[in-house]
């Protein structure tokens, strides 16, 4: 493929995923959807596809994406609800994958438990990119997308490993039962130690990479670098760089500063939107190709096999939830124990069952997994049904990601269970109040420390953060006086947004007069630019 086949390739891409996000933002459809079916498209028209190289992704793609997620995640949320994520990300996936190898050596010809397991553990597990991708986008309360981030982030390196596992088990290269059990954990282990070594080394570069680029530079590498570490001692790097993203993201607050922060957290969001909006382009390209394998197949064989995978997947999810979290509250309440009490109050409710048991979206891990499973055994005969695997993989992550991606914003709605945003609004300006407070105090320990300040200048700082004070209890007097149903501004603040936002924008017209007239060089324009773009982020959007 030439240079230029390949740069009107790319460029082609990011005008669909351009085009899908605009399309998505205007019609509440999730982007993912979207582009998953535009890849199909683009697969079905005269124009090159890439093929899913699964090296690739599983080194290249998913460590920054895994890796964003786990920024943007609550170390202290997801182990406040560690039983529940562990449920997800290990047992049901476990469970999952052992149903569909059951099913599979039961209902299809050919097939032995093992060669099932594969393709088990390769869709076992809800892709943490696709799952978020809807969740985020569909108002869900914070709990549930604590517990969909954290059961997407832990879940994968349980289902690589099983897949290793089942792959053992079937080329027959040594497996043994508890060979395979000390290899899982051993993988697990290792991967949070070198996810742990990795976010200690950052934390050391810190002093170095203060310079906000430096800091990017570093934050971009650190996935690759954590992932890179776990493969070459032959533990999970996806563990790896889930626990690096998660112990940065919880620490980086106190020692990340502003400036570098912003830019960062551009440089992420821009990566996460390309590299996301790929990826759901290159699962519906892959359609062609699978489909290709599979004509040596009968559809006495076909069915059966896309039976079991997507219904055990369907089926088991929701029964799972129901088991763990509904019957026990039931038991327990009833007998009255402390533990009961204590576990109704943290168990899920009958909505928010629903909402979890629709939230499963496989994406490009699935696909990457199962396309890893060799194409011949220890022997040299083919491995069995690999591409019947491979289709398996394709339709499971087209039903869920398809099915209930497009349908779990209007379940979510008919469900009402939409985040509480007075709720927020209420929380973020205690909690501003709070921070003012603190600065009023360290204002005052200035004053009195340090006697050459001028005093004019602590009582005008004084002044402003007053101003801010009485801002912020205003608001919080709206949210509670209409008691969690108020919006989260008032029309005050809303008016004065808006009157703020003409000002920077007349701000803005007369320095562009200035340098037109020529008595502003650029560069001066653009450092006043950046002093009101900061200025203008703190204003709620429009």
């Amino acid at each position: 493929m030439s240079a230029d086949v390949v740069l009107a390739f790319v460029l082609a891409a990011v005008a669909v995923v351009v085009l899908a996000g605009w399309v998505a933002d205007r019609t509440g459809l999730p982007a993912a959807a979207l582009l998953t079916l535009a890849g199909i498209a683009c697969s079905l028209l005269p124009v090159p596809v890439v093929a899913l190289n699964p090296s690739f992704v599983l080194a290249f793609v998913i460590p920054p994406l895994l890796y964003s997620a786990a920024l943007d995640s609550s170390l202290l949320d997801i182990r406040r609800n560690l039983g529940t994520v562990i449920s997800l990300s290990v047992l049901l996936v476990l469970l999952t994958a052992l149903a569909i190898g059951v099913g599979f050596a039961w209902f299809v010809g050919g097939a032995t438990l093992a060669v099932g397991v594969a393709v088990g553990a390769a869709v076992a597990p809800p892709d943490p990119v696709a799952a978020l991708a809807v969740a985020r986008t569909s108002g869900l309360p914070v709990r549930l997308v604590t517990l969909i981030q954290g059961e997407g982030l832990l879940n994968d390196a349980t289902a690589l490993t099983l897949l290793a596992v089942a792959v053992a088990a079937e080329t027959g290269d040594g497996f043994s039962t508890s060979a395979a059990v000390g290899h899982f954990l051993l993988a697990a282990a290792g991967g949070i130690i070198a996810g742990g070594v990795v976010a200690y080394g950052v934390r050391l570069l810190r002093h170095v990479a203060r310079e906000p680029l430096t800091a990017n530079a570093v934050s971009l590498a650190t996935p690759y670098a954590a992932y890179l570490l776990a493969e070459q001692f032959h533990v999970s790097g996806v563990l790896a760089v889930v626990v690096t993203g998660l112990i940065i993201g919880h620490d980086a607050p106190r020692w990340v500063d502003g400036e570098s922060r912003l830019q960062t957290g551009a440089v992420w969001r821009l990566a996460d939107f390309l590299l996301q909006g790929l990826v759901f382009l290159l699962i519906g390209q892959q359609l062609p190709r699978i489909l290709h394998g599979l004509q040596q197949y009968d559809a006495a064989t076909v069915l059966p096999a896309v039976t079991v995978t997507t219904g055990v997947l369907l089926l088991l999810r929701p029964l799972w939830l129901v088991l763990t979290h509904k019957l026990p509250a039931a038991v327990h309440t009833r007998l009255g124990t402390a533990r009961g009490r204590g576990w109704a109050a943290n168990a899920l409710t009958g909505r928010e069952v629903v909402a979890l048991s629709w939230s499963g979206t496989r994406g490009v891990i699935s696909l990457a997994a199962i396309f890893t499973v060799p194409l011949t055994k220890a022997d040299g005969t083919p491995f069995p049904l690999r591409s019947l695997l491979v289709f398996c993989a394709l339709v499971a992550v087209l039903v869920t990601l398809l099915g209930q991606g497009l349908t779990f914003a209007p379940l979510v709605r008919r469900l009402r269970l939409h985040a509480s945003e007075a709720d927020q609004a209420k929380l973020r300006n205690e909690a501003r109040s709070a921070s003012v407070h603190a600065a009023l105090i360290r204002l005052a320990e200035i004053r009195d420390d340090d006697l050459d300040t001028d005093p004019r200048l602590i009582e005008h700082m004084r002044e402003q953060l007053h101003v801010r004070l009485r801002r912020y209890q205003s608001r919080l007097d709206t949210l509670r006086a209409a008691g969690g149903h108020a919006a989260s501004t008032s029309p005050e603040y809303e008016a004065g947004s808006r009157i703020r936002r003409a000002i920077i924008d007349a701000q803005r017209q007369e320095l562009l007069r200035w340098r037109d007239a020529g008595r502003l060089p650029d560069t001066g324009l653009r450092v006043l630019e950046r002093e009101l773009d900061h200025e203008e982020r703190l204003l709620p959007r429009k």
